[in-house]
């Protein structure tokens, strides 16, 4: 079995996207494969082989460096466009490993994969507005995580955040939104009195909370953390400019 920095790889991915279940049916009704079965399986294989073999296993920092490179590259309008070919869309049909996974924002000006420069199957993004950790962003990092092998995630917050804006309002919120709001309050309440620039600092204290929840509300993210296999990141995007900026914990 192939495996990217220590974690599970291609034959676990067979299974999920249901290719190992045609060997077993096979067995099942007391029939062997056909050849053009097996061949087809075999170029399958072939495949997400090549995929092992072009990606270069890349450590928290060496993830992060990469990232923050193909931002630089954007913002000083030197895109790269890597990993956009047609022979990458086959190769990642096939597999995938994305090397970073980002929890960020839904608003529509923030769009990971554009911002970072990078490309079909590099990046592994959740996105739900005002970046919050729910339930299922956070099941949704510890796949990418724990059986794709990201070995970083970015919580990706940006000024002007308007689900954050809205959570600093003592106002009820109707709908579902109210969710969303409701998993901000905690960020922005503890900063309400202790800041003369409520409007940045709240995105700044929302941003890290939420990528405190990751780790507390997560025993496998918490788990690959303390085996040095992952890092979370808190980063926050520049509408303006373009630019993000790493947030110090």
């Amino acid at each position: 079995m192939s495996r990217i920095n220590g974690f599970i790889g291609r034959r676990h991915l067979f299974n999920l996207a249901g290719m190992g279940s045609l060997g077993i049916v096979a067995s099942m009704a007391g029939c062997s494969v056909s050849g053009n079965a097996k061949n087809a399986i075999a170029s399958q294989a072939a495949l997400a082989d090549a995929v092992v073999t072009k990606r270069k296993p890349v450590s928290p920092d060496e993830a992060l460096k990469l990232l923050l490179q193909g931002n630089q590259r954007f913002v000083q309008q030197k895109r790269k466009y890597p990993d956009q070919s047609l022979e990458r869309i086959r190769l990642v049909a096939q597999a995938q490993y994305p090397f970073a996974a980002i929890l960020g924002c839904a608003d529509s000006r923030v769009p990971a994969e554009i911002v970072f420069d990078r490309g079909l199957g590099d990046l592994f993004v959740v996105r739900i507005a005002g970046n919050v950790a729910s339930e299922s962003a956070i099941g949704s990092l510890e796949y990418a995580t724990n059986v794709l092998g990201s070995q970083v995630i970015v919580v990706l917050g940006h000024k002007r955040c308007g689900a954050v804006a809205t959570a600093l309002q003592d106002q009820p919120i109707s709908g579902r939104m109210g969710l969303i709001v409701e998993n901000i309050k905690p960020a922005v309440e503890k900063i309400k009195s202790t800041t003369d620039n409520l409007q940045v600092d709240a995105v700044v204290a929302n941003i890290k909370y939420q990528a405190q929840r990751l780790q507390d509300n997560s025993t496998i993210l918490a788990k690959l953390i303390r085996q040095n296999k992952l890092k979370i990141v808190s980063a926050l995007y520049d509408l303006d400019t373009g630019a993000v900026s790493i947030i110090k914990t």
